[in-house]
């Protein structure tokens, strides 16, 4: 099981889902190659973009995200997102761990639209994933 136990944890997952915050990420990493206890090592307010460039290769994180992105011309939607980060570089025991690991991490970072797996920072564009979102949405009135 991972340890979620960090206060910090909690406190940076309700500053993102806050509309009184600009802090739109954050990112969870495990503390040590060999321990499974998770702590929140960023947050930031730049989006995916900047969520990428924080993302280490050889490192498993877990990351939860508020994407804003219009419906049509008049509104704007906020929808979150959980992302599973394996590194190209992540050593093979860490992977293992992973799937169990994230049924701890979504029990905490509860409210998500979907959850995006990723092994390359490409997997995590912003429109490919606004288009699923859309998809996860219901209504769309753009022909998306």
């Amino acid at each position: 099981m991972a340890d979620l136990s960090d206060p910090q944890i909690d406190e940076a997952y309700q500053d993102v889902r806050s509309d009184k915050s600009d802090t739109n990420w954050l990112l969870l990493d495990y503390e040590s190659d060999r321990s499974d206890k998770l702590r929140v090592t960023q947050t930031g307010t730049g989006g995916l973009a900047e969520l990428r460039n924080a993302l280490g290769d050889s490192k498993a994180s877990y990351a939860y995200v508020r994407v804003t992105f219009s419906n049509d011309k008049e509104s704007q939607r906020e929808k979150f997102i959980l992302v599973v980060w394996i590194g190209p570089g992540c050593k093979v025991m860490r992977k293992a761990k992973i799937s169990v690991h994230a049924a701890d991490v979504k029990q905490v970072l509860r409210v998500y639209s979907i959850e995006v797996p990723a092994r390359e920072k490409d997997d995590l564009k912003e429109d490919p994933i606004v288009v699923k979102l859309r998809k996860a949405g219901g209504a769309s009135y753009d022909g998306v």
